[in-house]
């Protein structure tokens, strides 16, 4: 059996290939050794490989983060796995001992570490995970639903937050993948009506084809009119799925209405006027990674219920990330999936 495989491994400043690794063994009791059946690309590898970057990543580390996989060896100390499971991976790897891990809010361990960030990650033939991310799931779920995994988890976990009762009218602002899984789940979770707001036209038409209730452009007329035209009152829930995009929801929100931050953007430095949030009472929630959501998201996976394959745009094999990369910065695709 070979000793190497091949990894798509980040340089720093922008810089990756797709290159020979020596493939990871067992060290630990606790390591369990993967064969990589799809990963994806996801908008913080993006941020990873821009200049300058808008994510933090170590250098030498193989990327990749959402990732489904099969398991092949186990180290001593795994017992709730064996050889031929198949898995979903949860990349954030937390210390369960520090201040905020003890307190549950394990989304902000101080010592946190990721797979595909921080660690080697997906993007690769083989990976060596610690057995606690790992959730086992049906070998009936196609590989690309399974693949996205982590990105609905965390989206789950906001979902969650915003508390949306049936009825309530959402306004998601950015038609990516991100915001399109949030689009599935108001839809089941009994929104009265969607919109997204979304530049690309892209995107837009593919919101239209998910489903939403109507689909405005950015760049053009005024939104919080149409918004508050299309609605009555303006929007009870307003999702962000971009990370700089705070001022516009505040103007879409009804008063008294829920502002969901999801996306992150380290480069955002934006203005608002607090007024508007004080005095009609707008809440606002942060909303970052996820804490306990991966068993719910195997049930959810299983079910089929969300159609989240519907969000692959294109199917590589690995050493074609490359093109994969370019068509996410070009906003010519949703979501992309590597078979190594």
């Amino acid at each position: 059996m070979s000793m190497t495989m091949q990894a798509v491994v980040f340089h720093g400043d922008g810089k990756w290939g797709i290159e020979s690794a020596v493939k990871p063994s067992i060290s630990a009791d606790d390591d369990v050794l993967l064969r990589v059946e799809r990963a994806s690309i996801c908008g913080t590898d993006i941020h990873i490989l821009a200049t300058p970057p808008g994510h933090p990543a170590t250098a030498g580390s193989i990327l990749g983060h959402e990732y489904v996989a099969s398991v092949t060896e186990v180290g001593a100390g795994v017992g709730h796995l064996q050889p031929g499971d198949r898995v979903v991976i949860d990349p954030n790897i937390t210390c369960g001992l520090c201040r905020y891990c003890r307190m549950g809010m394990t989304n902000v361990c101080e010592n946190m570490t990721t797979l595909g960030i921080f660690r080697h990650g997906g993007l690769a033939e083989f990976n060596l995970a610690p057995a606690k991310s790992l959730h086992k799931i049906s070998h009936e779920v196609s590989p690309e639903r399974a693949t996205l995994a982590e990105p609905l988890s965390c989206v789950l976990h906001a979902f969650e937050k915003a508390q949306l009762t049936p009825g309530e009218n959402v306004v998601i602002l950015g038609a990516g993948p991100i915001g399109l899984i949030f689009l599935l789940l108001c839809k089941i979770g009994g929104a009265g009506k969607v919109f997204m707001i979304e530049p690309v036209e892209f995107r837009r038409r593919t919101a239209e084809s998910f489903g939403a209730d109507g689909v405005f452009d950015s760049k053009t007329g005024n939104i919080a009119a149409e918004v508050k035209a299309a609605t009555g009152i303006g929007a009870d829930i307003v999702i962000d799925a971009a990370g700089t995009l705070l001022p516009e929801a505040l103007q879409i929100v009804r008063p008294g209405g829920r502002v969901i931050l999801f996306g992150i953007n380290q480069h955002a430095d934006r203005q608002f006027n607090q007024y508007f949030t004080t005095r009609y009472e707008v809440t606002i929630l942060g909303s970052f990674i996820q804490r306990t959501e991966f068993p719910k998201v195997v049930r959810l996976l299983e079910s089929g219920i969300l159609p989240l394959e519907k969000l692959v745009t294109h199917r590589l094999r690995l050493d074609q990330i490359g093109e994969g990369f370019e068509a996410m910065r070009a906003g010519e695709a949703i979501k992309v999936v590597a078979a190594p």
